[in-house]
């Protein structure tokens, strides 16, 4: 964050800058780019070793290749890429493998991408990898047993967080998928694995922590590793088709093995003629539930005892007895670039007629009532004077400015908390000045600035200065680069009840306000953001950043990896003060603000008293924060231990939700 803690709001933006997501130029690579926004489940969606979950190279350019040398070009660039195959293409020297590097997306142009002879290797460290929508075939030499050729579809040696979906491997000169050497956080879904010997082996590590999800795969015509899992801390199989075709030359050996200190979790999946299916040695553990064996024979094996995998992600289980139709129409390329989830709709608005809409709310209107999927509100640039309302019976809407800056697409009002409602009936209330209010659930703001323009000076004689830009009161709402500006209560973060939960996740935006403008009783995360401090409508610099309603159940507010400056003078902002709302002592207001650049204008003791209740009392502290407005620990300045900050990260806040854009979570 060095180089963002210098940055204030209206100069330039940085590491949040305008070409943060570029545009793509083809419809392939389009196409590819909205793919891109899916993010992994299972194992690979969990946040660890630095790594927030697996999305690839969602934040870097989108390429299509046609040729073996753009294809290595853009595969092992150090910057991250969404890389679309849109043509066959043959590896040179046979067997080849290309060497990708972190922050990579390489996903098929329909079922055209496909790679022959060849395939790719994820080395030491490498992570954040997704390998989609590709068939990967035909580097077999001759020997079906092969020592000679170790010639991989994939093949990862030490490397974590990859996705491997919906892709048809067969016919390789060794494994289809090769996880080795302490492969972690991997979750490999939807593909197609047949006509191979040694067709999926984990392992080759004297260390047992790797994390490995292996969900809707069908494994058919394999004889060996249909997965062979050695040494695996958490494995987790469920719902996969493992079929031996009676009659054929491939004769399964085994199905699903456990070795060495395994611990498997193996769910809801069938074995359709298989050979010892479920087998394990004698140290490592099967825990088996609801598997259907039809026509197999040999070693089904359980025992030991293994782990919950609710305690690491969500997912639902499919019947086992339905398992076979959905994965034979389900696995491998999609003729939709990689698109798993229902494809987002999209509503356009432009103030000139051009779009389908003129206004925003207009278009909010027309979203269906109790919509099952994501609706993406597309705006063009301009300045739309107007309120926003998204009632909670309209979940997983997007509102997407289509300009090449955030600055470009502006949504604002003027309602202040004391401004009289035209129909007569009193005033709007804090929470009823919102220039936006998203009451749903799984919404999303990007690439746009949420504004609220009250002006405080104009209106003195007025009651009720409090004017908020943009007010969350539901589960699961994503702002992914954006502005929200306003003075006083620029950011209510709520939920819909107060026995309620509500997430929300900003990453990569600017917050700017004065008095207490981040604020409510949500549990919420500031990440990789700016905090602009900005001063009194009468030139004095005085204020609070947060003002946390926190129930005492829950975590509060979390600002990480962030920056925290304006144009204010020295040592007269608070990070924060105890927001009892209504005087219930029953709350437990939290702010922790960690690993983030703090400016001069931060007050040497950060927190405040608030109604009457002591600060101290409830939840305020920060760690390891930096800049001339950061101090060391004492009783005005509570620090974090390692030990508590541990329990004090983004995804103790977040829990099983992982944001994503576009596609619902």
């Amino acid at each position: 964050m060095a180089a963002a803690a210098g940055l204030t709001y209206g100069t330039a933006f940085g590491v949040f800058g305008e070409d943060a997501q570029p545009r793509a130029s083809a419809a392939t690579a389009a196409g590819a780019a909205a793919a891109a926004d899916d993010v992994a489940d299972g194992f690979a969606s969990v946040n660890a070793l630095g790594q927030k979950g697996t999305y690839g190279g969602r934040d870097g350019k989108t390429v299509t290749v046609k040729t073996l040398a753009d294809l290595e070009k853009y595969a092992t660039a150090a910057e991250p890429y969404v890389i679309a195959v849109a043509a066959t293409i043959t590896m040179d020297p046979k067997g080849k493998e290309i060497k990708v590097a972190s922050d990579k997306t390489i996903v098929g142009s329909g079922t055209s991408g496909q790679i022959v002879g060849g395939g790719f290797f994820l080395g030491q460290g490498v992570h954040n990898v997704i390998l989609r929508n590709l068939t990967i075939r035909d580097s077999y030499a001759g020997t079906w047993n092969d020592k000679e050729h170790d010639f991989d579809a994939v093949q990862m040696d030490g490397a974590h967080h990859v996705w491997i979906d919906h892709n048809d491997l067969r016919h390789m000169a060794d494994g289809l998928i090769d996880s080795r050497k302490d492969t972690t956080y991997l979750t490999v879904s939807w593909n197609k694995l047949s006509d191979n010997n040694k067709t999926f082996g984990i392992g080759w590590t004297e260390n047992t922590t790797a994390d490995i999800t292996i969900h809707h795969n069908w494994f058919r015509e394999t004889e060996q590793r249909n997965p062979s899992t050695d040494n695996v801390a958490h494995a987790h199989l469920y719902n996969n088709y493992l079929q031996d075709v009676a009659g054929t030359d491939i004769t399964s050996s085994y199905g699903n093995y456990s070795r060495g200190n395994t611990k498997m979790v193996l769910e809801n999946s069938y074995f359709e003629g298989l050979n010892n299916p479920v087998t394990k040695d004698s140290s490592a553990s099967v825990v088996q539930r609801g598997n259907v064996f039809a026509g197999t024979s040999g070693r089904n094996e359980s025992g030991g005892t293994a782990f919950d995998p609710k305690s690491f992600y969500a997912y639902t289980l499919d019947k086992a007895a339905d398992v076979p139709a959905k994965v034979k129409a389900g696995t491998g390329p999609r003729a939709a670039t990689g698109v798993t989830a229902k494809a987002a709709s999209t509503l356009t608005v432009a103030k000139d007629g051009s779009g389908q809409y003129r206004t925003v709310q207009a278009a909010v209107d027309a979203v269906p009532a109790n919509n099952s999927s994501r609706v993406v509100v597309s705006i063009a640039p301009g300045t739309y004077r107007e309120t926003v309302k998204i009632p909670s019976n309209k979940p997983h809407v997007t509102l997407q400015g289509t300009g090449g800056s955030r600055k470009d697409t502006v949504i604002v009002y003027d309602n202040a908390a004391g401004t009289p409602k035209p129909d007569g009936s009193g005033t709007y209330g804090t929470s009823g000045s919102a220039t936006v209010a998203a009451e749903a659930d799984d919404f999303q703001a990007r690439n746009l600035t949420l504004s609220n323009d009250f002006d405080e000076k104009a209106n003195q004689n007025l009651a009720g200065h409090q004017a908020v830009a943009l007010r969350t009161a539901a589960d699961k709402a994503f702002l992914d680069g954006v502005i929200v500006e306003g003075d006083q209560d620029t950011l209510l973060l709520d939920t819909a009840a107060k026995d309620k939960l509500g997430r929300a996740y900003i990453r990569n935006s600017y917050v700017v306000g004065n008095t207490d403008f981040i604020f409510g009783r949500a549990t919420a995360v500031v990440d990789r953001s700016v905090i602009t401090l900005k001063k009194r409508w009468d030139g004095t610099s005085q204020g609070y950043v947060t003002a946390p309603s926190t129930p005492a159940d829950r975590k509060g507010f979390l600002i990480t990896n962030s920056t925290v400056n304006g144009d204010v003078s020295a040592r007269s902002f608070y990070l924060g003060r105890n927001w009892h709302a209504g005087g219930d002592a029953t709350l437990d207001p939290q702010t922790t603000v960690r690993d983030s650049a703090l400016s001069g204008a931060i007050r040497t003791t950060p927190w405040s008293d608030m109604g009457g209740f002591p600060w101290k009392d409830d939840r305020f502290a920060e760690y390891k924060n930096t800049g001339a407005g950061s101090g060391t620990a004492s009783g005005d300045r509570p620090q974090l231990t390692d030990a508590q900050a541990k329990n004090q990260e983004i995804g103790d806040w977040l829990g099983n939700w992982n944001p994503t854009a576009l596609n619902p979570a």
